[in-house]
């Protein structure tokens, strides 16, 4: 064996070698509140932050859709696109796509082998400095603008991770800034009012920009509205300038027609469901709008239409099996929970619903019981509680004793502690209705979703 392959200082050769040494990093849920440290990490690497325009993505739920259909739009008009999105849902690769593909595996290991040397010098002077050297999130996100300014792209949909002030993709300036609804979460960091959280979102909004945002709750747009002004920037705010018109259900989504800057675009086949993806779609266009003519000129319709017909979003209101249906959703809030509820009911006629549920430590479980209690109060619902392998997933036997706590119906609560048992338990229970109309439902957080995707044999793209 080569001393090559068994080194201290081998390269590693694979994405999961490379994933190992990002997650012996502080973990994505410990984002350092800084950013000197990715500007040098831009500076020593020759600045590939500045390498392609950028349309930059933050708010509390709906970014990762969002993304997904600008990117379409973008491709559809004939750019090569890069985008970053975070968590991922099976694997590492899927956070810096290419082209609407996850980057090559090959690219992944390349380009990390090629900044490491650069990281090590950050690292160091951080260390020297008595600071933590640079995080898994932070190494993932430099790696991503070094991918897209490597390839090169034409433009690149980046969606914050946390906040927008000091999260580091905040390195990038957005030639738009794109708001999707505000609401709490992630209080701990954020701030516990829509205002606070505002606030840190608005980092985004840089001079020079172009501010998109989705309706949002009064406190939150004044927030966003004063800094646009402060910066100078052109902003348009959903259901002011911009909106949805109409909606219709069609085969595998929705049929929704945009009011959109510059013109109005009829009959966008959007293969995802709900209300909130209509109005995403709303937020995408307007978005493409403002990037590819200031907002003032009109998109090409059968362009439009090209784009958005081919926009998936995995794990979100997925169908992932059927006979029975099994979908499986990463909303992890009260109001992500929320608007997926009305979306499923929306959509699918199940006479019982089985919801799988496991929820993360930092996530507000109380209130997404609730929500859940609110939403599917008419409906014939079965819950069977679970968690994940994440080390952060509230076990499972704790988040059903707070379930029977709030009232749930002692007979409809189950609770299997390993995902696939709780996936074949709702699966059997959801077989057992006499009509052959029952729904299987996993939700409550992202690992949850990925890990069930993974059981059933879905691949993330």
């Amino acid at each position: 064996m080569s001393d090559r392959a068994t080194g201290p200082a081998a390269e590693p050769t694979t994405v999961e070698e490379v994933y190992a040494i990002l997650l012996s990093r502080a973990p994505e849920n410990k984002m350092e509140p800084r950013l000197a440290p990715l500007f040098r990490a831009m500076h020593v690497l020759g600045e590939p932050n500045r390498a392609f325009p950028i349309i930059h993505i933050t708010g509390t739920n709906g970014k990762t859709s969002t993304a997904r259909m600008i990117e379409a739009g973008l491709r559809a008009h004939g750019l090569r696109t890069g985008r970053y999105t975070s968590p991922h849902l099976a694997r590492v690769t899927e956070r810096i796509s290419l082209d609407g593909a996850p980057v090559p595996d090959a690219t992944f290991v390349r380009i990390w082998n090629e900044i490491t040397p650069y990281l090590a010098i950050v690292d160091a002077e951080l260390e020297a400095a008595d600071e933590p050297r640079l995080t898994y999130f932070e190494c993932v996100t430099i790696l991503g603008f070094a991918v897209f300014a490597d390839e090169p792209v034409d433009v690149a949909v980046i969606e914050v991770g946390l906040g927008g002030i000091t999260d580091a993709t905040n390195v990038g300036d957005g030639a738009v800034s794109v708001v999707t609804p505000i609401s709490l979460d992630h209080t701990d960091l954020l701030g516990d009012t829509v205002e606070d959280i505002a606030r840190e979102k608005a980092g985004i909004i840089k001079r020079g920009g172009f501010l998109v945002s989705a309706a949002q709750p009064r406190g939150a747009a004044q927030v966003l509205l004063e800094k646009a002004r402060e910066v100078g920037v052109p902003h348009r705010f959903e259901g002011v300038e911009f909106g949805v018109e109409s909606r219709s259900l069609a085969v595998g989504g929705q049929l929704v027609t945009v009011r959109g800057l510059a013109g109005r675009y009829e009959d966008l086949a959007v293969p995802l469901h709900g209300a909130h993806q209509a109005e995403n779609a709303a937020v995408a266009v307007a978005a493409l709008e403002a990037f590819l003519g200031g907002g003032e000129r009109e998109l090409s319709i059968d362009l439009l239409r090209e784009g958005f017909a081919e926009v998936s979003s995995p794990g979100r209101l997925e169908t992932v099996r059927t006979s029975p249906t099994i979908i499986v959703d990463a909303a992890h809030n009260p109001d992500g929970i929320r608007v997926s509820a009305q979306a499923l009911k929306e959509a699918f006629d199940f006479s019982t619903l089985v919801i799988v549920l496991g929820v993360l430590r930092e996530k507000d479980a109380e209130e997404i019981l609730r929500t859940l209690e609110e939403e599917f109060a008419d409906e014939r619902v079965e819950y069977c509680f679970t968690q994940s392998a994440s080390p952060r997933a509230i076990p499972a036997e704790e988040l059903a004793e707070l379930a029977l706590d709030l009232g749930f119906d002692e007979d409809a609560v189950h609770v299997e502690e390993k995902l696939d048992d709780a996936i074949a338990y709702a699966v059997e229970r959801a077989d057992a209705t006499e009509d052959f109309a029952g729904g299987v439902l996993i939700t409550g957080s992202i690992t949850v979703v990925g890990e069930a995707r993974t059981l059933l044999g879905k691949d993330a793209s």
